[in-house]
């Protein structure tokens, strides 16, 4: 399977199952273009699809008549067809055009092979000292009582991590909320705790923090800088944007409150951290909001389209699609100026190693989302991820039974990329290795449903960093 776009002035081929990339010019694509449709490559021989949908093998020379049949003339001569195919064999021979799937016959060993838990999502604080219009956690309370995490609940999960990770080192605990600095104190106790364990139990903890900002101090500042990988901070973009979404409890705008820590704590920062927005309807032209952001000095950006019951006022539909591809599209112009310029900045979804990048087990299960990733409520109940929480059907277990629903835990290990039928022809499948589970539960009502307007979405973010890493060479040779 292939997939071919022009986009940026480039032909760009990607062979899906082997992740090569092509630059080609503008015969080869159309070539390719009309075999993509037409043959099929297995075992060193291309055959022709007919008319009853059976495939009949094919010599070269039948190919590359039917081929000079079909484009010689005005568009190219016929060494031009013969060059061009030979080319073509070469490269799906060397297993990089037209290369076959290998790896749905293994999905589910793979899946099951990449089910040992390794991070955690602790819910230190359901509760928030902000109103957001578009909080999918309730206002920080997931539609509950609020309440802090105990050190002893988080102290527990950790416990239950490092018991539940056989054969992992590396572990991740992320710091949510609601607002997790609202819980300060319990945090870095709970950092304490792991430092303190992880020489004993052959682990290595990976901290991270994610937070609305407004209770940003110096502290929190030094301490994050020396025990947190990574820090995810809040911001929908420019003032207008934020405070039509970001409320205080009083219904405030917060941009005001919180700019100022944010441009200090970045200035400050010694590792990771990522500037996280929302877009929604009210902004769909987001790149000015991610634009304003670079300006201000923010360089490790992501936006997140907003996830949203249909009937609210402020909800994507699927007629947005076309305005907001051309917005990533337009992004990733931009951040080629922009990187040729020396003041480059950073996007996740565009931040993708075509080299090497994850192994073909993590691009088939994905996530991980309730196998090796559970998020853990203040009183200790597990469930999938951080966006099931306070959803009684997806409820787990806890952290002093276990897991006590195995139900919902087998649902999310048979959940890979090729459970999703919609998946199986889609070029950015091991890419997306499936998409968000919970994107697909809320859109659809199932988790091995597929959330339409977020795979266009994504597809069309793949095609533009497939596209800038093809500049970025051609600038490089």
């Amino acid at each position: 399977m292939i997939h071919l776009f022009k986009l940026n002035g480039y032909d760009i081929v990607l062979d899906v199952n082997s992740g090569a990339i092509h630059e080609v010019d503008d015969e080869t694509y159309m070539v390719l273009e009309y075999m993509q449709d037409r043959f099929c490559f297995a075992e060193g021989e291309f055959s022709a699809k007919q008319s009853d949908g059976a495939f009949t093998a094919l010599g070269m020379e039948e190919i590359a008549s039917e081929l000079k049949d079909h484009f010689c003339g005005d568009k190219m001569s016929e060494s031009d067809v013969d060059e061009i195919l030979e080319d073509i064999m070469e490269l799906a021979n060397e297993g990089q055009l037209f290369s076959e799937d290998v790896f749905q016959p293994m999905a589910e060993e793979l899946k099951g092979r990449n089910s040992v838990l390794k991070a955690m999502c602790l819910h230190v604080a359901h509760a928030c000292n902000m109103d957001c219009e578009y909080c999918f956690a309730g206002k920080g309370e997931y539609h509950g009582a609020a309440g802090l995490m105990s050190y002893e609940t988080g102290k527990a999960a950790m416990d239950y991590l490092v018991a539940n990770s056989p054969g992992r080192t590396n572990l991740e605990v992320d710091f949510f909320g609601g607002e997790p600095l609202l819980n300060w104190e319990v945090v870095k106790q709970l950092v304490a705790y792991g430092r303190s364990i992880e020489k004993e139990n052959g682990k290595n903890f990976r901290f991270t923090l994610t937070t609305n900002g407004l209770l940003l101090d110096d502290e929190v500042i030094e301490f994050c800088n020396r025990e947190m990988s990574n820090v995810v901070i809040s911001l929908d973009g420019r003032k207008e944007t934020n405070d039509r979404m970001r409320h205080t409890k009083e219904g405030g705008g917060t941009y005001d409150l919180i700019i100022d820590k944010f441009k200090k704590f970045v200035r400050a920062r010694k590792g990771e951290y990522y500037m996280r927005g929302t877009y929604t309807r009210n902004n769909l032209e987001f790149t000015k909001d991610l634009f304003y952001m670079a300006d201000e000095g923010f360089s490790e950006l992501s936006i997140e389209p907003v996830v949203a019951p249909p009937e609210a006022p402020y909800a994507l539909h699927d007629e947005d699609a076309g305005i907001l591809c051309e917005e990533y599209e337009k992004l990733a112009l931009e951040m080629i100026k922009r990187r040729d310029e020396g003041r480059g900045f950073s996007f996740y979804h565009y931040t993708i190693d075509f080299e090497g990048g994850p192994c073909i087990a993590k691009r088939i299960s994905g996530c991980g989302v309730g196998t090796e990733y559970m998020a853990v409520t203040p009183e200790g109940d597990l469930y999938p991820c951080h966006q099931f929480v306070g959803d009684e059907r997806f409820i787990l277990g806890n952290l002093y039974e276990g897991i006590t629903h195995p139900e919902v835990k087998e649902l999310f290990t048979g959940c890979n990329v090729y459970s999703h039928e919609e998946c199986g022809d889609c070029f950015a499948r091991l890419y997306c290795s499936g998409g968000c589970a919970a994107n697909a539960y809320h859109s659809t009502g199932s988790v091995s449903g597929v959330y339409e307007l977020g795979c266009t979405v994504h597809r069309k973010r793949i095609e533009c960093a497939i596209m800038m890493k093809v500049d970025e060479i051609n600038k490089q040779s």
